[in-house]
């Protein structure tokens, strides 16, 4: 059987309503952590023309993991094959990615807080560029919990966090690739005016 990951994104203008209501629900969090992360390629970017992230992941553990596109084609929900697992070393499982010919070609951050709720995964996250929900599990549970929430379905997202950062680059002309906390230190744009080319009614 397939590991395949079934998600949807909803940019929020007040997460704290938005955890709010979460509670409500029943819904535990685990915990906030800061991750960051590192995006590998080849030197001809084989993964990302073919649409799969090889990705190596330091929060309170060290994460890695593949993601390629599933054959069939989903326009309600992301979906992906995933395949993960947990090393014990970031800095030497780095070295062997690199020893293996992938090389170091994008880094985002991220604040992730997981809530569980009947064996859904909901992610409060904060990234540089703006605040998002993450609704990860069965697709019946996911269209549900969305609306208990009170999000509109047409609002949806269903790009990747360095997708939605590439239509801000291009957009505002930002002249860096890394999505760190530090590269937006000093940038002010407001992500709502492009919200509409990120939802999925524009796909």
């Amino acid at each position: 059987m397939e590991n395949l990951e079934i998600e949807v994104k909803f940019y929020l203008s007040d997460m704290d309503s938005i955890r709010d209501r979460i509670l409500e629900l029943g819904a535990v969090s685990r915990e906030r952590v800061f991750e960051t992360n590192l995006r590998f390629d080849d030197a001809d970017n084989h993964l990302i023309q073919k649409k799969s992230l090889l990705r190596l992941r330091q929060d309170t553990k060290t994460t890695l993991t593949f993601k390629s596109e599933p054959a069939f084609k989903d326009d309600q929900f992301k979906i992906l094959r995933e395949l993960e697992v947990e090393v014990s070393d970031f800095s030497t499982m780095k070295h062997i990615l690199e020893s293996l010919g992938f090389r170091e070609e994008q880094v985002y951050e991220k604040w992730r807080e997981t809530f569980i709720l009947n064996h859904t995964n909901l992610c409060l996250d904060t990234m540089p560029y703006g605040d998002f929900l993450e609704i990860e599990g069965q697709k019946e549970d996911i269209k549900k919990l969305a609306s208990q929430i009170g999000l509109k379905w047409k609002k949806r997202i269903l790009l990747n966090y360095l997708a939605i950062f590439d239509v801000i680059r291009q957009k505002s002309n930002l002249p860096f690739y890394d999505v760190t906390f530090s590269n937006f230190i000093n940038i002010r744009f407001d992500i709502a005016k492009y919200q509409d080319l990120l939802e999925v009614n524009r796909h």
